[in-house]
This record gives C-alpha cells, sequence and structure tokens, in this order.
C-alpha cells in the first residue's frame, strides 16, 4: 500500500528542510534525528538530502518497496546524532540484503 504526501507533509518538510527547501528535498543533515525519523514516518517513502551532492530514498516499512526488494536499516548523520536510525532503504535482498554492509 503506498501513501500519498498531502499539501500539508510537504510544507512541513520544506519548512524543516531550510535552504535545501529551495532545492525541493529536505536536508537530513539539517534536521534532529527525531525530526528526521518523524518525517519518514509519516510520509512513508521520501527522498532527502544526505550530502552536499548525495540523496537517498528513505521509506517507513517495506510496503513502500518494489516486491523484488527488501528493506535494510538506514542510519544517517543527522544535526544532532553522527548516526540516527531514520527508517529504512529499499535493496536487492541478494547484494544488499539486511545482513550485509
Amino acid at each position: 500500500m503506498r501513501r500519498v504526501l498531502t499539501s500539508a507533509a510537504v510544507a512541513a518538510a520544506l519548512a524543516l528542510a531550510g535552504p535545501a527547501g529551495a532545492q525541493g528535498r529536505p536536508d537530513i543533515t539539517a534536521m534532529s534525528c527525531a525530526a528526521a525519523a518523524d518525517l519518514v514516518s509519516r510520509s512513508g517513502a521520501i527522498v532527502l538530502t544526505t550530502g552536499p551532492i548525495t540523496y537517498a530514498r528513505f521509506v517507513r516499512d517495506g510496503g513502500f518497496c518494489t516486491v523484488e526488494k527488501t528493506t535494510k536499516p538506514a542510519y544517517e548523520q543527522t544535526r544532532d546524532l553522527p548516526r540516527c536510525f531514520v527508517g529504512y532503504l529499499c535493496v536487492d535482498p541478494f547484494s544488499e540484503g539486511p545482513g550485509k554492509p
């Protein structure tokens, strides 16, 4: 089951993102750990900036991945923590399964 972002959720994400909001993608490094995890949880699936030239798609659970993918815990640097659990990444279970680096 997929969820669609409401305009309120998009507005909240852009407000949290600060300058990155103008680029259309919230910046996870500018958020607190709790805010980043909450944004992923509320959105279901969202693309976030993870560094100056990097980004990733984070999901709340496997329901937001295609059927051939599995989830892998995603830990990212946030404003207040160097290693914050923000949700999951959708990965190929044969090359990047949950137990692999």
